[in-house]
């Protein structure tokens, strides 16, 4: 049993649609898929099984019904709030390390925005490395609003880096609604797409079968070196990481067979080897 096949999951969905692309779908529709203690686990899990799939090349995450993902659960608030110190540090560790484990996936990952994005949920879309967003996506850093701070599963970071900080302060301390339109205007988004949420899977499907075309290591590379590069300050180092993922790429079998179809003015046939 591979490890695909053995995981269990309650609150979401994994498909895979198309050859290399596959669609996690938070499937809580009736809490408006806001997120549990179980749904930490999984984000958690459903990377680390993803990661032995050398076949995937993307993948989509959506939320089922009308919601993309309304934060934490409040009705299920007093698991936490009754942790000790020690306690709350270790859900804390859980719940950062399932986003992270989600933006830590070596292939690119597209938030398809169908609704309200809100705290945690906030944290999830930003967490992606492209969002795409429907005309009913709200997006807001709710954390102020019941007592805590934006510095919340990696939020004050991944945030200033889309909008710039005077923005994200903003957004951080008033709390209020980002509506789709605006979102797209300030770069929180990378745009929105008509229609209902079927129109936007179908985009996020269609943008992740174009970047499923491309060079496996091409792509995985580039988004490492552009994750990367996002925390380092240094030019010269930006240039070597740069360097030494270009001279590997020249070793694979994926450049000279791209040159070669160049030349004869066909598709390549692209192996990830």
């Amino acid at each position: 049993m591979s490890a695909l096949e053995a995981l269990d999951l309650e609150t979401m969905t994994l498909e895979r649609p198309a050859p290399g692309i596959a669609v996690l779908t938070l499937n809580r529709p009736d809490r408006l898929n806001a997120m549990t203690m179980r749904m930490f686990d999984e984000l958690m899990a459903v990377p680390l099984a993803l990661k032995q799939d050398e076949s995937l090349r993307a993948l989509v995450i959506i939320g089922a019904g009308r919601g993309f993902c309304a934060g934490y659960d409040l009705d299920q608030i007093h698991e936490i709030t009754e942790l000790g110190v020690r306690e709350f540090l270790k859900f804390q560790e859980l719940a950062t390390g399932g986003l992270a484990a989600i933006r830590g996936l070596q292939v690119p990952v597209i938030a398809a925005v169908n609704g309200a994005a809100a705290g945690g949920g906030l944290a999830l879309a930003l967490a992606a490395d492209i969002r795409l967003a429907a005309p009913t996506a709200r997006f807001n850093a709710a954390f102020v609003k019941i007592g805590l701070s934006c510095g919340e599963l990696g939020t004050s970071w991944t945030l200033t880096r889309l909008v710039g900080p005077g923005r994200a302060a903003e957004i951080a301390y008033t709390g209020r609604m980002v509506e789709a339109d605006e979102a797209e205007r300030i770069g929180l988004v990378n745009r929105v797409v008509d229609g209902d949420r079927e129109a936007l899977l179908d985009e996020a499907l269609a943008l992740a079968g174009a970047i499923a075309a491309n060079s496996p290591g091409g792509v995985q590379l580039s988004k490492r070196a552009l994750q990367a590069n996002l925390e380092i300050s240094s030019y010269a180092a930006a240039l070597e990481l740069e360097n030494r993922g270009q001279a590997l790429l020249t070793r694979g079998e994926d450049m000279p067979e791209a040159l070669q179809a160049f030349k004869e003015k066909r598709e390549p046939q692209f192996t990830g080897r």
